[in-house]
């Protein structure tokens, strides 16, 4: 899975599971501040990580992301075809 293909999925879960605008999704934009990422929807983020992308990820890991673009790298350190 590419880099593209990767924030082309975190987006659509953004969108649809947390009705964040697609507009807000910018790499700087921070999760909780900007997309309204609550210490709640962290545990279901985190669930969707490991359906979506097969890997787990707590929700303390998602916690220590500040933005989206932070949360999208950390996905491709797991996923990104070496």
């Amino acid at each position: 899975m590419t880099r593209k293909e990767i924030e082309g999925k975190v987006r659509r879960l953004l969108s649809e599971e947390f009705e964040v605008e697609p507009e807000k999704m910018v790499s700087n934009a921070r999760l909780h501040e900007d997309l309204g990422i609550d210490s709640l929807d962290t545990v279901d983020l985190a669930a969707l990580v490991q359906q979506d992308f097969g890997f787990s990820m707590s929700p303390g890991e998602v916690r220590q992301l500040y933005t989206l673009g932070q949360f999208c790298d950390y996905i491709g350190r797991h996923t990104l075809e070496k």
